[in-house]
């Protein structure tokens, strides 16, 4: 218990240290910064999709059969992720942006990161709750899906009027929420059985979501270059390919 309990916090810690990654872009001009993302994109979005279909819902499948409460936990996912980008998108605003007044879309997009980086840390803990190579299969997918949303969000805030030293001390205070959904699930996990039977799809419903909803249309914006797609298509690949490896060593 107290293995699964330090492995959980280590890795969610280490999931939240990911929001101060944005420092390190700033040098970056924005179109070469774009073109490389792309390709984070493509591998993320596999990696999503790897954990959710090769670690997550086989062993959900193993542990607690394929019936009526699996599939609504992975609708729940799916549902919930998509709420949570409703939540971020819905409101604008035309009042120009300062560091005295910052946009409201960016005080929405702390809102959404934090309710989405709490559920990010339910995942964790469930996942470790029920196996500790899941666990670091759904560590690894929330690590490569964190990076491009980190420095998205890192400049969300910019663009909204926050100076730089604000926009990090906020992206990584809303990253700390992980840390507390992770407890959660855990304490959770303690006091209720097969708590996981609800997370374990439900964090596989999410991924879904994110992947298919949210990062692959990302591709589709781009120009249609032959080799740009293939090269999208090689780190998709290279994401799916990663959760099968730790899957085989594990």
């Amino acid at each position: 218990m107290f293995e699964v309990w330090g492995i959980s916090l280590l890795s969610v810690f280490v999931v939240s240290l990911i929001s101060l990654i944005g420092v390190f872009t700033i040098p970056i001009k924005g179109e070469r910064l774009g073109k490389a993302l792309l390709y984070f994109v493509s591998f993320s979005a596999g990696a999503l999709l790897g954990d959710a279909f090769i670690h997550i819902m086989p062993e959900a499948i193993k542990q607690y059969g394929f019936g009526i409460l699996v599939s609504l936990s992975i609708l729940a996912g799916m549902m919930v992720f998509f709420v949570m980008e409703k939540l971020i998108h819905w409101r604008h605003c035309h009042v120009p942006t300062s560091e005295s007044h910052p946009h409201p879309f960016a005080y929405m997009n702390l809102v959404g990161d934090t309710v989405h980086n709490f559920i990010d840390g339910l995942i964790i803990g469930g996942s470790y709750i029920v196996s500790i190579p899941v666990g670091v299969a759904t560590t690894v997918a929330v690590i490569l899906h964190e990076i491009p949303q980190e420095i998205g969000d890192f400049g969300v805030l910019l663009h909204g009027g926050f100076s730089r030293r604000k926009a990090l001390a906020l992206n990584f205070l809303t990253a700390l929420t992980a840390v507390a959904g992770t407890i959660v699930a855990l304490m959770a996990g303690y006091f209720m059985q097969n708590v996981g039977m609800f997370l374990l799809p439900f964090a596989a419903g999410g991924f879904i979501y994110i992947a298919s909803a949210d990062l692959i249309p990302e591709l589709h914006k781009d120009s249609v270059e032959l080799r740009k797609s293939l090269l999208q298509l090689v780190f998709f690949a290279l994401g799916i390919g990663i959760m099968l490896t730790m899957l085989v060593l594990g």
